[in-house]
């Protein structure tokens, strides 16, 4: 046995599968049980062996093959393998052969079989239920690296290949898979079902899915068929990603030039989904809530959610599936650009929703990871498959994305789009890494893109870029932004844009080094001395980065927010940067109210949207900071909201704007989770009709959410009538929508007992795993109930999650929002015996949070005139 161990050592430990074999096309069956929840295959793979090699190696992970079916055919001289063993560890299979195998192509063929697991990655099952009976449908999910869980295979996104594949399932079932049906035979109740081979593609693409659904159909100008599919009587709620759809796929053929490439698009909704969806060549499959769309129960929010994510997903079937990236390494060139595609088509689409001012709230979420020391650089190397998972993250997607628009804008759009339609030409059914991207745009623009851009994908983190008058000078000093100490040290080539009292007034420039300084007298902003001149620096927040402005300069910008004279993004801007530098003890909370206090008039949606969660996340600080100001300050943030809220009321207007409907939500959640009696009131009322008649319009969806917090703010245990009447309606629904607002809304009581009993409820069989996530953001009472809930059921929830994006859910939502240094200890004493590779960054970057917290707070207790400041702002007249 140890002589075994050591004749395959060379292979285990290795990030990436030996190329003296190149996989070329994949005959492959399959034959689910979806009673015994099991499925058998068998495979034929041709493979070109390029280097004197008797050995093969490739991926297979939770798999039984058959030995004696494993062998090697070329020139019609079949070899069989003198020994197969599996490393589970490694998760690949060693073949090995009496000789040397004969050079150019063979068939490699075996028979094997697996579990349907509950994991939802794999082969997997997923239950739903039909006429009352509780059914199992069999899905793949395999990106990252999961299609070796379902046939043994090159587990890489460089080993591309053809597929060919055939299924065996009962008869009455509908079988999809990423190319179109050539033909079916029936056999008494099972069908084999063959489908057309696919072009040259990835293995994390290959997709199969085998159920009971309806659909519905359209076709784009080109005759492409596409058709959404759903359980059985929810058709209806598939039309609106069906038209999305249609629209779509043309929209990309001309943005990028090429077309879609495959006869068909299937979009698929699948009960029970570890992501939000994935876009399999062909069969796209998502989770319910961001496919489905009901008029009568959806909120404008599920709406615009759809919208986005169906774009972002077809983007893939360019940026991704026919141009795929090298290596894990290079993932964000797949997500940053369909993240940021996905705007662009859904702004070509919906121009009234203002979409790219809603894009900042992307580039927000990318700061945030990234202001952190456990960050990590856009580009990442992975080592092993298991570290794949958690790069699936804000810096991949959000960054990804911030960057790539900070790009365009800086070579222009047309250049840009000019230089993707030539990269996806030259790179179709092929690889690239990063920088064949950035050699493409530096051809088409004449600029040093490689130079320009790496600062900014290979390493972490970004720039603060201080802003001062000094004389009549305007100084810029640049240093790396981290939320948790003072400076790091890293440098970027920035792109400044500024503009001067006028949006006709602007400068751009490149800041190469540390600092830089410009004449005021050149830019035109000689009238600084003038009291109602400002500076608006990173113009409309297009660049990945913040700026800390002089007090003159802060206090000038104030004024022009209150005198409306910035655009909506710089009024983001220049309040998501402020609560940054607040958060990170560079300014103080003082400051941060009284500029908060300038956004009174305020009416704009995504403006409102980041002002009302910063209140949010200030009103948690001070609890713990302060306790003894939190009154005054939930007055201040009621004072604030109610305008806005009283501007839009309660009850929709006919025809009324898209952002109108999913701010009106927001509003009405924000006072009534500061106690605004007035608001809870009505909330009451509204859902007391609402329980005697679910078709009440009083309660549109748009408003549930609302409602929901509202009737749990006065929930405990001896008054839990509230609780019980939510879990009925939860029990009483079909829509996904529906279930996880209601989850998350009944995280927000306040009794730690009730609190305890939810979260065991959150692992019962009546919650779906997927959806847990969205229900641990508990109200601030319930996080210590929550972290011991958490320690006692690691063991059951590391069982049932596996590796994955959901597990990292469970430490994120739970650890983060601590915020005192014995605490972070403590978790991290907690996990020291239980730490896996799947679950290490995640841990890390919600302690360092919790170092954060921990400094804001001791820095808050030290700021002198802060209650008497928020008393002012809190008895405020206006």
């Amino acid at each position: 046995m140890e002589q075994q161990k050591q004749k395959f050592s060379e292979f285990k430990g290795q990030p990436r599968l030996p190329k003296f074999a190149i996989p070329k096309r994949y005959d492959l069956k399959l034959k689910p049980d979806l009673t015994a929840c099991k499925f058998t295959g068998a495979v034929d793979i041709s493979v070109d062996v390029v280097s004197d090699t008797k050995f093969l190696i490739l991926n297979a992970a939770e798999l039984s093959v058959r030995s004696n079916s494993v062998k090697f055919t070329s020139n019609d001289k079949a070899v069989e393998a003198v020994d197969v063993e599996m490393c589970e560890e490694d998760e690949i299979m060693v073949l090995e052969f009496k000789e040397s195998l004969p050079l150019g192509v063979g068939v490699l063929s075996m028979v094997f079989e697996g579990a349907l697991n509950d994991r939802m990655k794999g082969f997997y099952r997923s239950t739903y239920e039909h006429n009352g009976e509780k059914k199992n449908m069999a899905v793949t999910q395999f990106e990252p690296a999961d299609a070796r869980r379902c046939f043994p295979c090159w587990d890489e996104p460089a080993c591309k290949a053809t597929f060919k594949i055939t299924l065996e399932v009962p008869f009455e079932l509908v079988a999809l898979s990423n190319m179109p049906v050539i033909e079916e035979k029936i056999e008494g109740n099972l069908k084999t079902v063959y489908y057309q081979e696919s072009p040259i593609m990835s293995t994390y693409l290959v997709a199969v899915v085998v159920g009971l659904f309806d659909y519905v159909e359209d076709h784009t100008p080109d005759g492409i068929t596409v058709r959404v599919y759903c359980q059985i009587g929810k058709g209806d709620q598939g039309k609106f990603a069906l038209d999305v759809a249609v629209k779509t796929l043309d929209l990309y053929k001309e943005y990028f030039a090429v077309p879609y490439s495959l006869p068909k698009l299937d979009m698929i909704a699948i009960p029970d989904f570890a992501a939000g969806a994935m876009e399999n060549y062909g069969l796209v499959t998502y989770r319910e809530t961001v496919l489905l769309y009901d008029d009568k129960h959806s909120a404008a929010a599920n709406k615009q959610r759809v919208a986005t994510v169906v774009a972002h997903e077809l983007a893939h079937q360019w940026f991704g599936n026919l141009v795929t990236m090298e290596w894990w390494t290079h993932l964000w060139l797949n997500e940053g650009f369909a993240t940021w595609v996905s705007y662009l088509a859904t702004d070509g689409l919906f121009p009234e929703w203002q979409i790219w001012t809603q894009f900042l709230e992307e580039s927000t979420e990318g700061l945030r990871l990234d202001g952190l020391a456990e960050s990590h650089p856009i580009e990442v190397d992975i080592n092993h498959a298991h570290e794949i998972d958690e790069i699936f993250d804000a810096i991949s997607y959000r960054k990804g994305a911030s960057v790539i628009r900070m790009l365009q804008s800086y070579l222009g759009p047309e250049c840009f789009q000019r230089a993707l339609a030539s990269y996806i030409k030259r790179y179709a059914c092929s690889n690239a890494k990063t920088e064949d991207l950035w050699s493409v745009l530096q051809e088409e623009s004449g600029e040093p893109v490689n130079k320009l851009m790496n600062s900014w994908t290979k390493q972490k983190g970004y720039p603060v870029v201080s802003v001062r008058v000094k004389g009549q000078k305007l100084e810029f000093e640049q240093t790396q932004f981290l939320l948790g100490a003072s400076r790091g040290d890293g440098e970027w080539i920035v792109p400044i844009t500024l503009c001067c009292s006028s949006y006709d007034s602007r400068k751009s420039f490149l800041l190469q080094t540390v600092s830089e300084s410009l004449n005021l007298k050149e830019l035109s902003c000689a009238s600084v001395s003038n009291v109602s001149s400002w500076i608006k620096v990173n113009v409309d927040q297009i660049g990945f980065y913040r700026v800390k402005y002089d007090e003159d300069l802060s206090a000038r910008l104030r004024l022009a927010i209150e005198r409306k004279c910035l655009s909506t993004s710089d009024k983001y801007g220049v309040l998501d940067d402020y609560y940054a530098l607040s958060m990170a003890c560079q300014q103080s909370l003082t400051s941060l109210l009284t500029l908060m206090s300038a956004y009174r008039e305020e009416r704009d949606y995504t403006v409102l949207s980041n002002l009302i969660s910063i209140s949010y996340k200030v009103s948690r600080i001070v609890a713990d900071a302060a306790p003894d100001i939190l009154d005054d300050v939930k007055l201040f943030f009621i004072n604030l909201f109610q305008y806005p809220a009283e501007t839009l009321g309660w009850d929709p207007k006919q025809g009324e704007a898209h952002l109108d409907a999913m701010l009106r939500g927001e509003l009405l959640t924000a006072l009534v989770s500061y106690g605004h009696e007035i608001t809870l009131n009505e909330a009451n009322r509204r859902f007391h009709m609402f329980l005697d008649d679910r078709n009440s319009p009083v309660l549109p969806p748009d408003l549930r959410r609302t409602v929901y917090v509202a009737i749990m703010q006065n929930v405990s245990k001896s008054n839990r009538s509230g609780y019980d009447s939510l879990l009925r309606v939860y029990r009483e629904t079909d829509l996904s929508q529906e279930k996880t607002r209601i989850l998350g809304s009944l995280a927000s009581c306040r009794d730690p007992e009730i609190i305890h009993e939810f979260l065991n409820f959150l692992l019962s069989s009546e919650v779906r795993s997927q959806d847990v996530v969205f229900a641990l953001s508990v109200s601030r009472d319930g996080h210590e109930t929550a972290w011991n809930w958490l320690k006692e059921n690691w063991d059951h929830i590391s069982k049932t999650y596996g590796s994955g994006f959901l597990i990292t859910g469970f430490i994120s939502a739970i650890v983060s929002q601590f915020s005192s240094y014995e605490k972070a200890e403590e978790v991290e004493q907690y996990f020291a015996s239980r730490m896996k590779s799947y679950i290490a960054r995640t841990l890390k970057q919600s302690i360092e949070k919790v170092h954060i917290n921990a400094k804001w707070v001791q820095s808050i207790q030290k700021e002198k005139h802060l209650a008497g400041a928020v008393k002012e702002l809190a008895y405020r007249k206006y």
